[in-house]
């Protein structure tokens, strides 16, 4: 499917949307254009925001706060200068709109509802792991006029018994488990309902975890482990490749150099791989140039949150420090866009273990996940890899050694290893030098400014609430 038709076509859906009084006598309900098929709509709602979380969310502003990216010059969000990160906001509302009009569209059924509410629920989970309150059970009603919604609290939106996130991902895995209808445009699973279960499933047990600190019956953990309707291999990630011809290659292939030479390896990268003895560096990062010219390549990383001058009065000899690797710059569809992988699902299930929210083999989980890591990037296993005494699960340190797998496995997937890092501070990253955070780690986007100035009494409760509308105000999750 023609990504760059699909963002033509949704935005001919809104203007069609907003114009009711010309087309009132051609169209009896213009807020809802029947003469679309869901199918275009749902292929949009996939394509559009698979493409933000692996390229604008994730490689370009989340690998700097989750340490994967140091920044050489430009990136200040390396320095926790955060803003409000407002396009993202505005494109989530967007596509929660389509995803309102595919329901009510002629052709569509329980399927296409279900996968709705799989996408919306992720959606609203973006929306408040990175702002916290937002507008939830009134968020589309802009469709009928409703241009000030009032925020709900992160704790309704995940726990809600009848409109939370949870249970609406359960209502929609035990529907398309058991639904006989058929979908067109699904650009990721191709029709297949049960890896959309399956999807919905993983969610659940993600965003379980995400409240882990808040809960006191893990049960619904167990369940989800003992079922055998979670994620059961690659075969399972909800990813979508990018491709080798324009529009839909990974745009940092088209993009100018020096964008892609903003993003270095890290020190804290270069550190973890380096003890692990790790091959997915080869894949994931470039040796750096002086290396390769002298015959000898060597990955090195950087330190995050430095400026240019610090970075100057040091002498560090940028030729001297890695870029991303092939996948992210000489190869169109060298990557997927990601929404959520298998290895995440054993690792969040050896956590589980670990920590006594469940019963089962934390070995195997973790093993499996680190096995499905390699996979996925198509390296090889070194054997006696998960034997060395850094990886292996003796006893000693096992909760960090899990962590720190999961977090490497998260690269370029949104800002989901920056929500694990801020519940559980693992791998424990530090501000670098010339952060504007006074040495804090961030736990969250500003609220958009054109919130403040047509929503401004909800605004103004929400921010009150959540305890100021800065980038330190931690949600009701990660509190201790």
């Amino acid at each position: 499917m023609n990504k760059l038709y699909i963002v033509t076509l949704t935005s001919f859906i809104l203007l069609f949307g907003s114009c009711t009084d010309e087309f009132e006598e051609l169209n009896e309900n213009p807020n809802s254009p029947e003469s679309v098929d869901p199918q275009f709509l749902l292929a949009n709602v996939i394509s559009v925001e698979a493409d933000q979380n692996a390229y604008n969310q994730g490689f370009r502003l989340a690998n700097y706060i989750q340490q994967f990216a140091a920044s050489v010059e430009f990136e200040r969000i390396d320095r926790y200068e955060m803003g409000t990160n407002s396009e993202y906001w505005n494109i989530i509302f967007q596509l929660l709109s389509d995803i309102k009009s595919m329901r009510e569209l002629q052709g569509s059924n329980e399927a296409y509802n279900a996968i709705g509410d799989v996408m919306q629920s992720f959606l609203f989970s973006q929306l408040t792991d990175m702002w916290g309150d937002v507008p939830y059970t009134d968020a589309v009603n802009a469709l009928e006029g409703q241009f000030t919604p009032a925020y709900d609290t992160q704790e309704s939106i995940y726990t809600d018994s009848e409109t939370g996130i949870l249970v609406v991902l359960e209502r929609a895995a035990a529907t398309l488990e058991n639904s006989n209808a058929t979908i067109n445009g699904d650009v990721m699973f191709n029709g297949d309902l049960n890896k959309w279960m399956r999807f919905a499933n993983s969610l659940r047990l993600r965003y379980l975890l995400r409240i882990s600190k808040r809960l006191t019956d893990y049960s619904e953990i167990q369940v989800l482990a003992e079922s055998g309707k979670l994620m059961q291999s690659n075969a399972d990630n909800a990813v979508l490749p990018y491709l080798t011809s324009a529009p839909n290659q990974y745009p940092m292939t088209l993009a100018a150099l020096g964008l892609y030479q903003e993003h270095r390896m890290t020190a804290t990268v270069d550190s973890v791989l380096t003890l692990w003895n790790d091959p997915r560096v080869e894949v994931l990062y470039k040796p750096t140039q002086v290396s390769i010219n002298t015959g000898n390549p060597e990955f090195k990383g950087l330190v995050n949150g430095q400026d240019r001058e610090t970075i100057a009065e040091k002498g560090i000899d940028l030729n001297d420090v890695s870029l991303f690797g092939a996948i992210f710059r000489d190869v169109p569809d060298g990557v997927d866009a990601q929404f959520m992988q298998y290895s995440e699902v054993q690792f969040a299930l050896a956590e589980a273990v670990e920590r006594g929210y469940i019963s089962g083999d934390v070995q195997a989980y973790y093993e499996a996940g680190i096995a499905a890591s390699f996979e996925y990037y198509d390296v090889e296993l070194p054997t006696g890899y998960v034997s060395q005494e850094s990886i292996v699960l003796n006893g000693t340190d096992n909760l960090n050694k899990i962590l720190t797998q999961k977090w490497f496995s998260l690269i370029s997937n949104g800002h989901e290893a920056w929500f694990n890092v801020r519940r559980t501070g693992i791998p424990n990253l530090k501000p670098g030098p010339d952060n504007l955070n006074n040495n804090k780690y961030p736990v969250r986007y500003l609220y958009p400014e054109s919130e403040q100035a047509t929503n401004s009494a909800n605004y103004k409760a929400a921010a009150e609430r959540i305890g100021g509308d800065n980038i330190n105000s931690k949600g009701w999750w990660e509190k201790d």
